[in-house]
C-alpha cells in the first residue's frame, strides 16, 4: 500500500474570510485573504466570492499569482 504524502488541504489554499458588519444574506460583502501568500480580495457579492476563489485555484494552478 502507498501513501500519498501531499496535504487533502495544502496550507497555500489556506483562506480568511472577513465578512463586513454591514452585509447581509442578500448582500454579502467582505475580504478573502490568502494566509501564506497575503492576497486580499475584496469581493461585495455571493458570486463576487465563489470567482475570487475560483481565480485563486487557477491561478494555483498555473502557479501565478491571481489579479488584485
Amino acid at each position: 500500500m502507498t501513501l500519498n504524502t501531499l496535504s487533502k488541504y495544502p496550507s497555500r489554499r489556506t483562506y480568511v474570510l472577513k465578512v463586513r458588519g454591514d452585509a447581509l444574506p442578500d448582500a454579502l460583502a467582505g475580504r478573502l485573504e490568502n494566509l501564506v501568500t497575503g492576497q486580499q480580495l475584496e469581493f461585495a457579492s455571493g458570486r463576487e466570492l465563489l470567482e475570487a476563489i475560483a481565480a485563486e485555484l487557477e491561478a494555483g494552478r498555473n502557479g501565478t499569482a491571481a489579479k488584485e
